[in-house]
């Protein structure tokens, strides 16, 4: 096993201290929004080797990828880490987006590849040929917009909207349209009207955020309940973006401290605010649909999208009868598996299918496996290869501060998904 270096990424949004308070560090005095810690050709972090010297993941992965990966991730996965963690810190909401279906971002990607849209350009959907399944595990009260509500709760908040800015004597002539094709009747043609109705709205959107924008600096904090609330933060960042008001459509869902959510294709979601492990599949492909100044391919994103209203798809835990709290999301790429222990505490084996990526974030523990042992300390990490196992996590005692590790491999039921992908091959 291998200590890791890994890259932050100091996008806008991102927290000033959450990143470094979570380490027990002190902060870098800019944003730390993404810390990575993967194989991600962008920003690979970095092993140090038993003689002391630092290699990329991605060369020590390149060297021997049957060793670090193992034969079965190799078969699913070809010979590259199929997972990148993260530790997320949203101060400000990210863009509205969803991401492509294997079988969608393998046909994107030959298209844009074939009609020569270099991948620098603005207006490249697909950057690889890669699915993109996500999950978040939050660390502290983590706020997203997350998959579509059922049309007639939106058009709920869409009229209390409408009473406000009636009163306020404002145009309301595209907000009268989407409650109207809210009504419609059915559901996922109702919110993939009422979606492209704002999303392409030009001037009639940009003026019907503004009225909203007045209109809500007029009312009490407290007095507009929380989408309405939401909507008036996310003007503040994004004035005239139609996104503001889409977030109308979508679930706004909380997640307190140990609650996760995960993130299928066709998911338009967008993180709010907050702190949390972040893993997903190695991709870049992103459809965006608002809140942001970047290229939205409307055409490509309808394409995409899935417009059934659902309930939050929340990951929850599974216990294991050898101690383990692991969270299975129904992707093949990766399941995270979340360890505490307490000074004298029976060990508890690492759930290993493959490689692994291991992050300390409180006390102390020891990997210990047939081959070597690695002490990692709050904030540090770990790269496991798959010819290492079975591994054991030992606590250490550190301040007394129970150690809490998280752990991301490869599905435990891996191979389960490999007719999908066989079928999407051919």
């Amino acid at each position: 096993m291998y200590r890791l270096t890994n890259v932050m990424r100091p996008y806008a949004w991102g927290s000033l201290t959450a990143i470094a308070d979570l380490f027990g560090r002190k902060p870098s005095g800019g944003p730390e929004a993404e810390l990575w810690i993967g194989a991600h050709p962008d920003s690979p972090s970095t092993v140090t080797l038993p003689d002391g010297e630092e290699q990329p993941l991605t060369d020590f992965i390149d060297d021997a990828p049957g060793l670090a990966l193992g034969d079965d991730a190799m078969g699913l996965f070809g010979p590259k880490l199929p997972f990148l963690t993260k530790v997320l810190a949203a101060e400000e909401a990210l863009s509205l987006q969803v991401h492509p279906t294997l079988e969608q971002a393998r046909a994107g990607y030959a298209r844009e590849n074939e009609a020569g849209i270099p991948f620098t350009a603005p207006e490249r959907s697909y950057r690889d040929d890669n699915h993109k399944p996500e999950m978040i595990f939050a660390l502290t009260p983590f706020q997203a917009l997350c998959g579509f509500r059922e049309p007639a709760q939106s058009a709920a908040l869409f009229r209390n909207l409408l009473e406000h800015l009636v009163t306020a004597g404002a145009q309301t002539g595209l907000l009268e349209r989407v409650i109207a094709l809210l009504e419609g009747p059915e559901p996922s043609a109702a919110i993939r009207d009422a979606f492209v109705a704002l999303l392409d709205g030009g001037a009639d959107a940009a003026a019907l955020v503004d009225s909203t924008a007045n209109v809500l600096d007029k009312l009490p904090e407290g007095g507009i309940g929380p989408e309405l609330t939401t909507v008036r933060w996310l003007i503040e960042l994004y004035p005239k973006d139609p996104g503001t008001l889409i977030s109308m459509l979508l679930n706004l869902v909380t997640l307190e401290p140990g609650e996760g959510l995960y993130l299928p294709a066709g998911n338009v979601h967008a993180y709010l605010h907050g702190l949390g492990i972040e893993v997903m599949a190695t991709s870049d492909n992103v459809l965006r649909g608002g809140l942001t100044p970047k290229h939205i391919n409307i055409p490509e994103l309808l394409n995409i999208t899935d417009f059934q209203p659902i309930e939050p798809p929340y990951v929850r835990p599974q216990f294991t009868d050898a101690g383990q709290e692991l969270y299975c999301p129904p992707f093949a790429e990766f399941q995270l598996q979340r360890i505490e222990l307490n000074d004298g505490a029976t060990p508890v084996a690492l759930a290993q299918h493959g490689p692994a990526v291991v992050l300390a974030v409180s006390g102390g523990a020891m990997l210990d496996s047939p081959v070597t042992d690695l002490t990692l300390r709050r904030g540090d990490s770990a790269f496991i290869p798959a010819s290492e196992q079975p591994v054991l996590v030992h606590p250490v005692i550190d301040g007394g501060s129970p150690a809490v590790l998280f752990a991301v491999t490869c599905a435990g039921n891996a191979a389960e998904f490999d007719e999908q992908r066989t079928e999407t091959d051919e």
